[in-house]
């Protein structure tokens, strides 16, 4: 008799380890996928810096430089592309072809010496740059935490979860290739 309540102890306690690492590792899944969701939302919200920034550098740069429009508008449209992209791939290829635009507008700059020297567009210039940082750092962190997200809905035990959770690999945040961020890669300290 005690041999028996020995054996249901140990089936028992096999069962009630077995849904506490069930429930821990489906708690984790759901924990990393948390963690991809609010770091893209921090890559979001320095994309919408960056947008919101634009216009106020596209009418500064007017004040100098009013028969520049064919820049100004390529700015908009740009501008117009990264607020409807969807997605990391989507948004990443709208904010190189935006930065490569940028970089046209601010060579136009160079030639304007009242322009460079003015204070309004230093400081635009300053936080477009300081934004673009921040995106970079944003982006590591953010393709870090998809990289171990990733691994643990293709890992055992992780992979038994996923059918039951619809998850599905989340998507990197990389720069297209060929542009610039893609060939420099960002300096981050944490």
């Amino acid at each position: 008799m005690k041999a028996l309540w020995i054996t249901f102890g140990v089936i028992a306690a096999v069962i009630v380890i077995s849904v506490i690492a069930a429930i821990s590792i489906r708690n984790g899944l759901i924990e990393r996928d948390e963690q991809v969701r609010e770091n893209w939302s921090q890559i979001e919200t320095q994309l919408q810096r960056r947008t919101d920034l634009i216009p106020n550098l596209v009418n500064t740069v007017k004040g100098y430089a009013k028969h520049e429009e064919k820049i100004f508008s390529e700015i908009a449209a740009a501008r117009s592309r990264l607020l409807a992209a969807k997605g990391p791939a989507a948004k990443a290829e709208a904010g190189s072809q935006l930065e490569g635009v940028l970089g046209r507008l601010l060579a136009i700059a160079e030639n304007y010496p009242n322009l460079k020297a003015s204070e309004n567009f230093l400081r635009l210039q300053d936080e477009l740059a300081g934004t673009e940082n921040r995106i970079s750092v944003a982006r590591t962190r953010y393709n870090q935490v998809v990289r171990e997200f990733n691994a643990s809905i293709r890992k055992f035990p992780g992979s038994l979860f996923v059918p039951g959770l619809g998850f599905k690999p989340a998507e990197y945040f990389q720069p297209p290739a060929g542009s610039a961020a893609a060939a420099t890669p960002p300096a981050v300290n944490f």
